[in-house]
């Protein structure tokens, strides 16, 4: 399987929608329509810092996402990229895709000076772990939400 990385396009939604709403099914997250446009919107305005990347195969097929954003590290001085949403179709995993994605999120935080690219992922997402383990090192934090 062949495919490309790149941003997303204007034209893309009703490709990068589908992706988008399994990703949130995986996770148990239903994205109603409302979500989905407000999610581009955020996107395509270049609002809240989020950009977007997605991976394309050779048919014109949307195959995997990657929804990142540039943060402040005040300790050190610098920026770093939150990979906010990373997903790959399931019938194209293990194919290098999200593999793909994170290089080309990487190239981005070289490209604009930041000096980490950092993610989170689900305890339980064993096959996800497995591939961020050979291309990362997990971290010793933990994470909080306080609800609002």
């Amino acid at each position: 399987m062949t495919f490309e990385i790149r941003p997303t396009r204007d034209r893309d939604f009703f490709n990068w929608l589908p992706l988008f709403a399994d990703y949130g099914d995986f996770y148990g997250t239903p994205v109603p329509d409302e979500k989905a446009l407000l999610v581009w919107s955020w996107i395509t305005e270049k609002t809240h810092g989020l950009a977007a990347l997605v991976a394309q195969d050779d048919d014109g097929n949307l195959i995997g996402l990657a929804h990142y954003r540039t943060f402040a590290r005040p300790l050190a001085g610098g920026t770093g990229i939150f990979i906010d949403d990373l997903f790959v179709a399931p019938d194209a995993r293990g194919k290098g895709v999200a593999t793909a994605l994170i290089e080309r999120v990487t190239e981005i935080a070289r490209a604009q000076r930041s000096g980490i690219v950092r993610w989170v992922t689900a305890p339980d997402n064993d096959e996800a772990k497995a591939l961020y383990d050979k291309v990362a090192e997990p971290t010793t934090w933990v994470t909080y939400d306080l609800t609002v």
